[in-house]
């Protein structure tokens, strides 16, 4: 299926823009999951959340809900990947199973200066587990700098069956080749004075690339950074038009 989605739930403009007037924050999630059909969480990048947070963020969802979850800047922002492995270990010993059927994709996301190196990355791919306990992982990428263009990396990737994020963004490259059994794409030029985010146009156009992407596997779509405030606003149109 296709799930669309928003980069976390806690976002003060959204008060104004998206949640009820009379809304408590602490229903925020509750309101955002049945909206929408995926959330990324995006504060675990920042620091280690606990187990006790992901199983109340688990029963305040409902049933057919997914989370993706963006691994820490520890396990991803290194001079060398090769040392990550300890801060990796860490980020799945937090309490991430607490989920349950409602952990998604893990992303993640390169800095920007990290260049593609094939001996360093393969090393990379073979600390990324397979399995949390007995649930099956997917595992989603994103590459910043122009030299992971390279059909070695999208070779990489597909042989590990790791999905490489199709970042539509006006500062990386925009790769749109799917290389898992499932899509993961984070659209970032969602412009304030659009109602909707992103004109209708291309909302057709990105939903005709999510249903030729729904042939191979699930599809993942996140309307993130750019205008924050319409994010929201474009994941319930792009709902609209796929339904």
């Amino acid at each position: 299926m296709i799930r669309v989605g928003i980069g976390g739930w806690n976002y003060e403009p959204w008060e104004e823009s998206f949640y009820p007037a009379d809304l408590a924050k602490a229903k925020q999630l509750d309101y955002a999951s049945r909206q929408v059909t995926a959330i990324e969480i995006n504060s675990t990048f920042y620091r280690t959340q606990s187990a006790a947070s992901f199983k109340k963020w688990a029963a305040a969802t409902p049933d057919d809900f997914i989370f993706s979850v963006k691994a820490p800047r520890a396990a991803v922002q290194r001079k060398d990947l090769r040392e990550a492995s300890q801060s990796i270990e860490w980020f799945f010993a937090s309490g991430l199973g607490e989920l349950g059927s409602k952990l998604g994709p893990i992303f993640w996301q390169m800095a920007p200066y990290k260049k593609f190196d094939a001996a360093e990355m393969i090393a990379y791919f073979d600390m990324l587990p397979a399995k949390l306990g007995k649930r099956a992982l997917r595992h989603a990428i994103e590459v910043r700098h122009e030299s992971f263009a390279d059909e070695a990396f999208l070779k990489l990737a597909r042989e590990r069956n790791i999905a490489v994020v199709t970042v539509e963004s006006e500062k990386h490259p925009l790769i749109a080749a799917p290389t898992a059994d499932f899509a993961y794409a984070r659209l970032e030029l969602t412009q304030a004075d659009e109602p909707t985010g992103y004109a209708k146009p291309t909302l057709k156009r990105w939903a005709k690339t999510a249903r030729e992407w729904e042939a191979t596997g699930d599809v993942f779509l996140y309307f993130i950074a750019g205008a924050k405030e319409r994010n929201p606003a474009a994941a319930m149109a792009m709902l609209k038009l796929l339904a």
